[in-house]
Parts: structure tokens; sequence; C-alpha cells
């Protein structure tokens, strides 16, 4: 019994230091804790000197040396952000472009990649090498030719002139057809038998066994669309059309003087939704993002 005991420890032990090789040297402990360190700072610190200036008046923001704490600390500045900017009326322009540009990236992103990935049609590859070709090309060097096609309709300062040029989604399809592709062919193959058509397949098969990346997919998009600056500001005339971000830089310009104090609380307050929606995603990302990564 004690050589069985012993022998079951010996396993145990060893099963123990292979799951935990790589991180068995404290050097690579240190290493990696410094690498994390470094990050952290990278990405806090301005996230931390941001809401820091977003509560501090504007004699404290340009004191020298600068405070780390706010002296007195201040609300006005997002008092300010509601009397000086149409705030609401932006903050509703960049909800409407987000909801509706993501929610066409995704359906295109969805429904090209299934067909790219479980149909069969004559120059599939064809147009998948298509998609990828696309990826390498920078948005900004369409941005004139679709700012002249825009004009020509005379979609200027409109939210369809916004959404239109933007729809397109060719990271999205081909992040959810590698994912559709990794899918057990055996349940594909098992509802076709079952009579299941390419509808149906879709949306009771295939989407369900894909909501991990299918959020992961969801929340880059929606973050990428929130954020977006350049082409809004071509379109947008004014506070009709013009997302969040542009009204933050009529605040920074107002009056030829930056007030940064109101700058800094009109940023946290633009963060604030999609931090929400991060929040709610977050998980189903990162099993999305790690899918495939570990087998077993």
């Amino acid at each position: 019994m004690r050589i069985l005991g012993f022998g079951k420890k010996d396993a145990v032990t060893a099963h123990e230091e292979e799951v935990n090789y790589v991180g068995q040297t404290i050097t690579f402990k240190v290493i990696g804790y410094i690498a994390m360190f470094f990050s952290l700072a990278l990405i806090l610190v301005p996230i931390y000197w941001i809401v820091l200036a977003s509560f501090k008046t504007a004699g404290d923001i340009y004191v020298n040396p600068a405070t780390y704490w706010p002296n007195p600390p201040t609300i006005s500045n997002y008092a300010t952000v509601q009397t000086d900017l149409a705030f609401n009326t932006y903050l509703r322009n960049s909800i409407i472009i987000t909801v509706f540009l993501s929610s066409i990236k995704i359906a295109l992103g969805v429904t090209s990649a299934y067909a790219l990935a479980l149909l069969r049609f004559p120059g599939r590859n064809l147009i998948f090498l298509m998609v990828i070709a696309s990826l390498m090309v920078p948005n900004q060097i369409t941005v004139i030719s679709n700012y002249a096609l825009i004009a020509s309709l005379g979609l200027r300062n409109t939210f369809l002139g916004i959404i239109l040029p933007l729809a397109g989604t060719a990271f999205g399809t081909f992040l959810m057809r590698n994912h559709f592709l990794s899918l057990p062919t055996e349940v594909i193959e098992a509802a076709r038998m079952d009579g299941a058509g390419p509808i149906k397949l879709l949306f009771r098969v295939v989407l369900p066994m894909s909501w991990p990346t299918l959020s992961a997919f969801a929340l880059i998009t929606i973050v990428n669309d929130w954020n977006e600056y350049l082409w809004p500001f071509l379109m947008s005339d004014d506070e009709r059309t013009a997302p969040i971000q542009i009204g933050l830089t009529f605040l920074q310009n107002n009056e030829g003087l930056t007030n940064w104090g109101p700058v800094m609380a009109g940023t946290v307050l633009a963060v604030i939704p999609v931090l929400i929606v991060f929040l709610i995603l977050q998980k189903n990302m990162i099993k999305g993002l790690t899918s495939g990564a570990v087998k077993g």
C-alpha cells in the first residue's frame, strides 16, 4: 500500500510540474510581472489622468508642477459639458450610428462568413481571397472616392451618408469564417441529414455554437464604430448628425481656447456607454478570441 501511495503521489507531483513548468523559475515570473506592470501603466496612467483632469479646475490643470489629485475637486466640468455643448444630441447621434452600423456589419459578417465556410458555389475561394486582400487596404485610401460618391448622391450631413461607406466588414467575415470552419463537421452533416436548410442550419445549429466568437466580433465592431472619427468628421456639418467625438472637438475649439476640464469630462462620459457594453460581453469575448487555442 505504501508503494501504491508513493507512486500516486509521484504521479500527481509530476503532473503539477508538467502543468506549471513554464512558471517554475523565479526569473521568468519576475520578467512576467514587470512586463504586466509596464503594460498596465501604459494603459491606466492616461486613463487616470483624463479622469483626474475632469475633476480639476482650469487653474489646477495648468499649475506647475502638476498635481496628482484635484485641489479642490469639482464637478463643474460635467455641468459645463451639458450647458456649452448639445451633449445629449451628440450622444443620441453616436448611439444611432453605432447601433445601425454595427448591426449591418454583424449581419453581413455572419452571413458572408457562413456562405464562404459552409455553402458550396463557384468562385468561393476567389471571393475569400478578395476579402483578405481588402484587409490590406487602409480606409484612408478610399476616403476621397467615398466622399465624392456620397456628395454626388446628396447624402452629406445625413446618417445614411455616414453609415453606408463604413458598412463593409472584411475582418468580421474573416473571423467568423475561420470559426465556422472549426465547428464539428459531424454536427453540421447530421443537421443536413435531418432536413435542415441553409437558414435553419445557420440559426438553429451554427449560431448557437458560435456565441463566444460572435460576442467577440460584436464587441470589437461596436467599439470601433463608436470611436469612428475621420469619416463622420468629413460627413457632419453640425449637431444634427455629428457623433459625440466630433462634438468634443467643437468643445475643444470653443472661443479659440481649450478648456481641458470640460473636454476631459466629455471624454469620460463618452467612454461610459462602450465600457458598459464591454463589461457585458467581456467573458464571451475572451472565450471567442481564445477558442481553438487549447485542445482537449
